[in-house]
C-alpha cells in the first residue's frame, strides 16, 4: 500500500492570523468604541496589545525586560515605542479593560465566521441543529506568589481575579471571555450576563451551578437552551414519562418534570434524563422539549464534552502563562488575560487549519 504524501503544516500560521487581524484599524474602532474621556497616548491602544501578544508569545522573565527588547530592536515582536517604562506602566494603570476585551471580541468574531466547525465532529449533527453549541465554567487565577510591600503582613492568599469562559465546542474557540478582578465575585452572575453575548437558539453545557431554575429562566428569556447535570437541590416533580428502555446495559429514563418551587424563579418544565447501570448514574436536565431536537441519548453524550472548556482553561493557564501574573494592577491582569485569550484563538484556529490540512 502507498504511503500516503503528507503536506507540510505552516507553523506560522498562528502569526499571520495575528498580524492580519489585530490591525491598527481594528484597535481604531476599538478605542473609538469604548472611549469615555481617555486620550490616544504614545502607548496607542495598538501598540498595548501588539505589545501584551508578544508577551504572551515569548514569556519574558519581567515586563521591564520586554520594554527594553522593544526599545533596543532585539525582539522584533515588541513594538518600538519611543517612551520611558514609566509611561508603559502609568498607561496600564489608567486604561481600562473594557478596551481589551472589545479588541478580543472583534478579533474572535473575524475568526468565527472565517473557521468551519471541524472540533467534536462526533457531535455535528447535533451542533447543526442549533445555532452554536457552548460551554459556560469560571475559574480562578492562581495566587499572587511575589507579594508587593503593601500586602507583606497580609497572611490571607491573594488572588488576582477570576475568569468566566464560554468555550464554543464545534469551533474550539474562546467565544467569550470576562474576568472580574474581584476573585470572589458570583460565577452564576457573570454567567447571566454572558448570555447576552449569544445568539438566540445557542445550546449551553454546564455544570451542577447552573442547575437551577433561574438560569433556564434566563436561558428562556434569551431565546437559548441547556443541558446542566442536575444538583439535588433543585426540586423535581414528575409529571410524565416519555420513554424507558435499556441502553448500553444500563437503564435509560425520559422524563418530563416540573423543577423549582417557584419561589426565587418561575418553575421550569424541563426534561429530566437519567441513565443508571449498578451504582452508575448519569442526570442531566434541559429544557429542549422535544427528543427530535435533542434525543436523550445525545444530551447524555452531550455532557462529557463539558470537560473541553476545562482543557481550555489549562491552555490559558498553562501553556500561555496565566498562572503567572506579570503585574498587581487589575487593569494590567485584565490586559494579560485578554492578550492570552487571542493568542489561544489563533492557536486554535491554526491547530484546526492544520488538522484539515492533514485530512
Amino acid at each position: 500500500m502507498a504511503r500516503r504524501t503528507r503536506s507540510d503544516v505552516n507553523l506560522l500560521r498562528l502569526a499571520e492570523l495575528l498580524q492580519a487581524h489585530i490591525t491598527p484599524a481594528l484597535c481604531h474602532a476599538a478605542f473609538g468604541l469604548v472611549r469615555k474621556t481617555e486620550r490616544q497616548r504614545v502607548w496607542t491602544l495598538n501598540a498595548l496589545v501588539q505589545f501584551w501578544v508578544a508577551v504572551i508569545l515569548r514569556a519574558p522573565k519581567a515586563l521591564s525586560q520586554a520594554l527594553a527588547d522593544g526599545l533596543e530592536v532585539r525582539e522584533p515582536l515588541f513594538p518600538r515605542v519611543p517612551a520611558t517604562p514609566e509611561a508603559f506602566f502609568q498607561r496600564c494603570r489608567d486604561l481600562r479593560p473594557a478596551f481589551f476585551a472589545e479588541v478580543f471580541e472583534r478579533f474572535t468574531a473575524r475568526v468565527l465566521t472565517a473557521v468551519p466547525p471541524r472540533y467534536a465532529a462526533e457531535m455535528a449533527e447535533v451542533q447543526a441543529r442549533f445555532a452554536a453549541l457552548v460551554v459556560f465554567d469560571g475559574s480562578r487565577l492562581a495566587a499572587i506568589a511575589r507579594r508587593l510591600k503593601l500586602l507583606w503582613d497580609e497572611r490571607a492568599v491573594v488572588l488576582p481575579g477570576c475568569l468566566l469562559g464560554v468555550y464554543d465546542l464545534g469551533r474550539g474557540l474562546c467565544r467569550a471571555l470576562v474576568f472580574d478582578a474581584d476573585a470572589a465575585a458570583s460565577e452564576f452572575t457573570r454567567a447571566v450576563a454572558a448570555l447576552d453575548r449569544l445568539a438566540r437558539d445557542t445550546l449551553v453545557l454546564g455544570d451542577r451551578l447552573y442547575c437551577s431554575a433561574a438560569f433556564f429562566e434566563a436561558l428562556h428569556e434569551h431565546g437559548c437552551w441547556g443541558v446542566v447535570r442536575r444538583n439535588k437541590q433543585l426540586g423535581l416533580r414528575k409529571l410524565q414519562r416519555l420513554r424507558k428502555r435499556r441502553v448500553q446495559g444500563g437503564l435509560l429514563e425520559d422524563w418530563l418534570v416540573r423543577a423549582g418551587s417557584g419561589v426565587s424563579a418561575p418553575a421550569q418544565t424541563l426534561r429530566y434524563i437519567r441513565w443508571r447501570r449498578g451504582g452508575t448514574r448519569y442526570e442531566v436536565l434541559t429544557n429542549v422539549l422535544t427528543a427530535v431536537r435533542l434525543s436523550a441519548e445525545e444530551a447524555l453524550d452531550l455532557y462529557p464534552y463539558r470537560w473541553g472548556i476545562e482543557r481550555m482553561f489549562y491552555d490559558l493557564k498553562e501553556v500561555l502563562n496565566l498562572n503567572r501574573v506579570y503585574a498587581a494592577n487589575p487593569n494590567a491582569v485584565a490586559m494579560q488575560v485578554y492578550a492570552a485569550a487571542i493568542v489561544y484563538n489563533g492557536m486554535r484556529v491554526a491547530q484546526s487549519e492544520a488538522a484539515a490540512q492533514l485530512g
